[in-house]
């Protein structure tokens, strides 16, 4: 088995940081998407409950009807402004996420043009070496030949 270089196995080692920062940054796309999916519930449930408060009214209501419906429908709003910031945290998850995703897909980006740098200046090297030898084999014929 081939020794391997140590720019390959920084190479292998973030590309493994890239794989796991890119793992984070979907559940942290997944988790966001959940909580506006909450958000969004809540803001539904609490537009159908004033929706029912207003339809009380028309009919007629009593005052602790009313009051209770009014008291609920400030517990929803509490909840919606709590899930509102929910989704806010959920949102910077992603951005952090995403900075630390693109972090390593830069370092294993340059990893990958030292090897590229590397692997030219190598063919170069070698191209120039079998340029010499050929160039010995016609010297050699030419004065063997005469």
């Amino acid at each position: 088995m081939a020794l391997k270089s140590p720019i390959t196995t920084l190479i292998e080692m973030t590309e493994k940081e890239v794989d796991d920062a890119a793992k984070l940054l979907g559940r942290a796309i997944r988790a966001h998407e959940d909580t506006e999916k909450k958000l969004n519930l809540l803001q539904q449930y609490r537009n159908d409950y004033a929706q029912r408060l207003q339809d009380g009214a028309a009919k007629g209501l009593s005052v602790s009807q009313y009051t209770n419906f009014l008291s609920f429908l400030a517990k929803l709003d509490t909840a919606i402004d709590g899930q509102r910031q929910v989704v806010m945290d959920a949102a910077h998850r992603i951005t952090m996420a995403k900075t630390e995703w693109q972090a390593s897909e830069k370092k294993r980006l340059s990893y990958d043009t030292l090897q590229n740098r590397a692997q030219t200046a190598l063919q170069k090297k070698e191209a120039k070496r079998d340029q010499k030898q050929t160039d010995e084999m016609a010297a050699r014929a030419l004065f063997y030949k005469r």
